[in-house]
């Protein structure tokens, strides 16, 4: 059941670059447990957003709330580690590491990453990383990747590396993760998986998803509710078929007036 806690605020915010505004006064609210579709033309705003949320960039003004927590300008390292998470457009892979190992990656604060602790106490090390191979291992089974577990993640398909960017945010204590473009230049069976799992993650896992997305087929699929931008900021909210019907929202995209 959809909590009715909003798990992210932003309140005023703006980015200015330059003379330009990217984003302006824009405020919306995301509840946790949703699957949250962000849509809109093309610099409307949506990536400068994400970036302001997830510590990418500072904003100009305003204000970000995670789980009532101010965390405007915190760096995206310590968001990471709060289970504030994003993804990119372009997916980022170590490409010649194999995808067991990408996902071994992840969790911060290794042993092993001390050569002090990797000196005098090599068991501890030799545990830890058993159980973070364990937790790759049922990543890799829950996506379906358990077929390319050993496979470097450089010869992945653009689907496949999207898969796996997602499988990341599992290796950690995920509690909102920023999806931009998942479907980008993946074909429609993969799409389908990586909906599949989303889904999945967002029911048996509580995680919460606000994604930038084109494809309003997957928006219809996925989301409840679509936030519409433009102009930076935000222009209508509803659920999909709300979206799709309102004439502001028709005119943002097409440039006219719904024809009555």
């Amino acid at each position: 059941m959809l909590s009715e806690q909003n798990i992210l605020k932003i309140n005023k915010i703006s980015k200015y670059f330059g003379g330009l505004a990217a984003v302006s006064n824009c405020s919306l609210n995301i509840k946790k447990g949703s699957i949250t579709g962000v849509i809109g033309p093309n610099g409307s705003g949506k990536t400068t957003l994400f970036n302001l949320i997830a510590g990418n960039l500072k904003p100009s003004s305003g204000q970000v709330m995670f789980n009532n927590e101010e965390i405007t300008s915190i760096p995206s390292y310590e968001l990471f580690s709060k289970g504030l998470l994003r993804t990119f457009q372009i997916a980022h892979e170590f490409t010649n590491l194999t995808v067991l190992e990408n996902l071994m990656m992840v969790p911060g604060n290794q042993s092993g990453e001390k050569l002090i602790t990797a000196l005098l106490n090599p068991k501890l090390v030799n545990k830890e990383e058993e159980a973070i191979k364990q937790k790759a291992y049922e990543v890799v089974d829950f996506l379906n990747l358990k077929h390319l577990s050993n496979e470097l993640a450089g010869n992945l398909s653009g689907g496949q590396k999207k898969l796996l960017e997602l499988g990341r945010t599992m290796m950690v204590d995920a509690k909102i993760v920023l999806l931009d473009e998942v479907g980008a230049g993946v074909n429609r069976t993969l799409l389908k998986d990586i909906g599949t799992a989303i889904q999945r993650l967002n029911k048996e896992k509580g995680y919460t998803f606000c994604m930038i997305e084109h494809d309003m087929d997957f928006i219809k699929r996925m989301c409840d509710p679509v936030i519409v931008m433009a102009e930076g900021s935000v222009l209508f909210e509803g659920t999909p078929d709300e979206v799709m019907k309102n004439d502001k929202v028709i005119e943002s995209y097409l440039g006219r007036a719904k024809t009555k």
